[in-house]
């Protein structure tokens, strides 16, 4: 089958270390024309660490929406974006919060948001948590670790503490899964 949309032109409109975004001019299944704005990103890893009862959160400062923001560790690795997502995913849980896990059970791929981006992430349960030192990168100086009960982490969702859709969906995934 045909995609629904053919692409016709491509031109990149502008591009850093950490995304690339392109200008595509198409035409629809009806015939008429029309342009998309794409952002190219890495996918990025999600990570879930849960111990005891326990979920563990990182808190830092969101430079576009101008706030901080209590989050799942995640992140990718743009300079190497065909890493394989589990080793991601323990490198970034280490790196955020120290935290190393005997376990890392893949729960899930999503995309971040599809109308306008090709970045997508995975979802990883992290169990059997050790703690060590966090080795964190110059953006992230003003990270804060720190782990919740469930039951505090859910109502910080409700009460719009917690803002992060990756956060949120990652979570309603692993209790759709019966996981949380």
């Amino acid at each position: 089958m045909p995609p629904d949309i053919k692409t016709n032109a491509t031109r990149i409109v502008y591009e850093n270390r950490w995304m690339r975004v392109r200008e595509d001019s198409i035409t629809r299944k009806d015939g008429s024309q029309g342009i998309y704005g794409v952002v190219e990103k890495s996918d990025f890893a999600v990570i879930v660490p849960l111990d005891q009862g326990m979920i563990h959160l990182v808190e830092q400062y969101r430079y576009p929406v101008q706030g901080r923001y209590w989050e799942l560790p995640q992140g990718s690795w743009e300079q190497a974006p065909d890493t394989d997502p589990l080793d991601l995913a323990r490198a970034e849980l280490r790196e955020e919060t120290g935290l190393t896990a005997r376990s890392m059970r893949h729960v899930g791929h999503l995309f971040e948001c599809y109308g306008y981006s090709t970045q997508g992430y995975n979802i990883y349960l992290a169990e059997g948590l050790e703690t060590g030192a966090a080795d964190r990168e110059r953006e992230e100086q003003d990270m804060i670790s720190r782990a919740f009960p469930i039951a505090e982490v859910n109502a910080m969702i409700l009460e719009g503490v917690i803002k992060d859709a990756a956060t949120a969906a990652a979570l309603g995934l692993l209790r759709l899964k019966g996981l949380l």
